[in-house]
C-alpha cells in the first residue's frame, strides 16, 4: 500500500490551530494522490494499491451544552463521541471556524483533528483546471480502480440527513449532514450543472424557472458594476466570466461556454459570500431537487424561489404575488427521502422578510397590500398538464387542490422548500401568478410577454430587497430551530 504521509490526531483548544491542521493534512493527503496519479499516466507507478484519507475532526464529551439553548445548531445531542470527516479547507474556511468555535465554547472539551478511515476518491484530488486523467489510455482507465480509490456511492448516502443513518455499536455519532465525499461529489455536479466554480455561490440563492429572470439579474449585475459604491465586488456568469465593479482590484477572467449548462448560475458576489447567487432551474421538481441536492453541500443561509404559477382563485388577477404558507407536494421526487405526511412549515424570518419586501418595491400596504399578495397554500404537481386530465368521479387534480385549499399551482416551490427543510436551509417561496387556467385565462403569446415585461423586473428587486432583509439579522437568527431534529448533528 502506498500510503499518504502519516499525521497522529492532536487535541486542539483553539479553533484556528485545528483548522490550520486540517488544512496540512488535506494538502498532504491530496497532494500525494495527484503525484501518484501523474505517475502512473506515466507508466511510473510502483506496484500496490494508492491511499489517502480526508482529515477528520472528533468531539467527545459527557455533557450536554453549556451554554445558550436557543441556538439551533453549534452543540451536540448529548454525551459521547462524535465525528466527520472535512474536504475543502479553503472553500469551506469560514464555516468550519465558525463550527469549531461553537463546538468549544458550547461544550469546553478538546476538538481532535486527525487523518479519518475514509479514503479520498482519486478523481476528487485533483484541483480546478486539472485534467490528468484525459491523458489515460482505455486501458489505463480500466485499471485505474486496481491502484486508486474510486468514488463509492455507499459512502455517500444521505442517511444522515434523512435522519434514517444508524452507526454501529462502536461507530461515532455523525458531526455533520455530510461525509466529505458526499460534499466533493456535490461540488463536482455543481461545475457541471451551473458552469460556475462552487468558489462563486453566495450564501443566499434565488431560484427561478424562467430565463425573463436571469436577464433581469443579468442586466442588474452589470449596471451594479458600473456603480462604485454598490457594494458588490463583481458579477460572474457561466464560464466563470469575471466582471469586476469598476474601481475593484479583481481582475476580469473566465470565458463564455459555447453553451450554457443545464442550470446555469450567475453571482452577484459580496465579502464573505455575503451576495446573492441566482440559478435558472428550468422546469420541473426533478431539475428543482437535483440543484438543491447539490447546493446543500455548501451550507447556504437561505434559499428563496421566484417564479410563475397558475392563479386557483377567481379572485386573482395576472401579476398578482404568492406568498407560500404550506405546501401540497404530488412533485414525487422526495417521496422516498421525507415521506408526505411530513409538514413543511413557514418559516416565520423568511415569510416576514418576503412580505416587507414586496410592501417596499411595490409601496403598498394594509388592505392595497392584500390587493396583490395572497398567502395560502401553493400545489406542486409533476404533470406539467394537469389541467388535461378528465375528471373522474373519485375527482381529480382539481378538487384535490380545491380541498387542500390551495390558491397556486407550479412544478418546483413545494420540491425546493422540502428540500430546505430535509438539509436545514431556510427556505421560501414567492411566486407570480401568470395565468389561471381553471378560469379560462391561459398564457397567450401577446399577453404573455406584455405580462412579463411588466412583473419580472419587480418581481426579482423584491427577491433582492428579501435577501438584504434576512442577511440583517444574521445567520444565527435566520436557522430555525424547526428544521432541527431530535439528536441533531452539530455542524449547521
Amino acid at each position: 500500500m502506498q500510503q499518504a504521509p502519516f499525521l497522529p490526531r492532536e487535541r486542539f483548544t483553539d479553533a484556528q490551530a485545528a483548522l490550520d491542521r486540517v488544512r496540512q493534512i488535506y494538502q498532504l493527503q491530496t497532494q500525494h494522490l495527484r503525484e501518484r496519479l501523474q505517475a502512473y499516466v506515466s507508466g511510473q507507478l510502483g506496484p500496490g494499491r494508492v491511499r489517502a484519507c480526508y482529515p477528520s475532526v472528533r468531539v467527545q464529551t459527557e455533557t450536554v451544552t453549556l451554554t445558550d439553548t436557543r441556538l439551533s445548531f453549534g452543540f451536540v445531542a448529548g454525551p459521547g463521541t462524535y465525528e466527520t470527516t472535512l474536504t475543502r479547507p479553503d472553500l469551506f474556511d469560514s464555516y468550519y471556524r465558525e463550527q469549531f468555535e461553537l463546538l468549544l465554547k458550547n461544550h469546553g472539551v478538546a476538538l481532535e483533528v486527525g487523518i479519518g478511515h475514509q479514503p479520498i476518491p482519486v478523481h476528487f484530488s485533483l484541483a480546478e483546471g486539472d485534467h490528468i486523467e484525459g491523458s489515460l489510455t482505455a486501458e489505463q482507465r480500466l485499471r485505474l480502480r486496481d491502484h486508486f480509490d474510486l468514488p463509492d456511492l455507499a459512502a455517500m448516502d444521505d442517511g444522515i440527513a434523512n435522519g434514517t443513518y444508524e452507526p454501529g455499536p462502536r461507530d461515532p455519532q455523525p458531526l455533520a449532514l455530510f461525509t466529505a465525499p458526499r460534499v466533493d461529489y456535490s461540488l463536482h455536479r455543481l461545475r457541471h450543472y451551473t458552469g460556475t466554480v462552487p468558489e462563486h455561490f453566495q450564501n443566499f440563492v434565488l431560484f427561478t424557472n424562467y430565463q425573463f429572470y436571469i436577464d433581469e439579474f443579468i442586466a442588474l449585475g452589470h449596471r451594479l458594476m458600473a456603480d462604485p459604491d454598490s457594494g458588490y465586488e463583481c458579477f460572474v456568469e457561466p464560464g466563470n466570466v469575471v466582471t469586476p465593479r469598476v474601481g475593484s482590484p479583481l481582475a476580469a477572467g473566465g470565458s463564455a461556454p459555447p453553451r450554457l449548462p443545464q442550470m446555469p448560475a450567475y453571482h452577484l458576489v459580496r465579502p464573505g459570500h455575503a451576495g446573492i447567487t441566482m440559478v435558472n432551474i428550468g422546469v420541473g421538481p426533478a431539475n428543482a431537487k437535483n440543484i438543491t441536492d447539490h447546493i446543500a453541500v455548501l451550507r447556504p443561509h437561505a434559499w428563496l424561489m421566484l417564479g410563475h404559477c397558475a392563479g386557483l382563485r377567481n379572485s386573482q388577477q395576472l401579476g398578482d404575488y404568492v406568498l407560500a404558507h404550506g405546501y401540497v407536494r404530488e412533485d414525487h421526487v422526495l417521496d422516498e427521502e421525507l415521506p408526505l405526511w411530513v409538514p413543511i412549515p413557514p418559516l416565520a424570518e423568511v415569510q416576514l422578510a418576503l412580505e416587507q419586501a414586496v410592501a417596499e418595491v411595490t409601496q403598498l400596504s394594509g388592505y392595497e397590500l392584500k390587493k396583490i399578495l395572497r398567502t395560502g397554500t401553493v400545489a406542486s404537481t409533476d404533470n406539467r398538464n394537469w389541467e388535461l386530465l378528465p375528471q373522474s368521479r373519485d375527482g381529480g387534480p382539481e378538487r384535490r387542490f380545491s380541498q387542500s385549499r390551495a390558491i397556486a399551482l407550479d412544478m418546483e416551490s413545494a420540491t425546493i422548500a422540502a428540500n430546505g427543510f430535509r438539509f436545514r436551509v431556510p427556505y421560501g417561496t414567492l411566486l407570480c401568478v401568470s395565468d389561471k387556467p381553471l378560469h379560462g385565462e391561459i398564457k397567450l403569446p401577446g399577453m404573455a410577454n406584455h405580462f412579463y415585461r411588466e412583473r419580472v423586473d419587480q418581481h426579482l428587486r423584491i427577491g433582492i430587497r428579501a435577501v438584504e432583509l434576512l442577511g440583517q439579522g444574521g445567520h444565527g437568527q435566520l436557522h430555525s430551530r424547526k428544521l432541527r431534529g431530535f439528536a441533531e448533528v452539530a455542524f449547521q
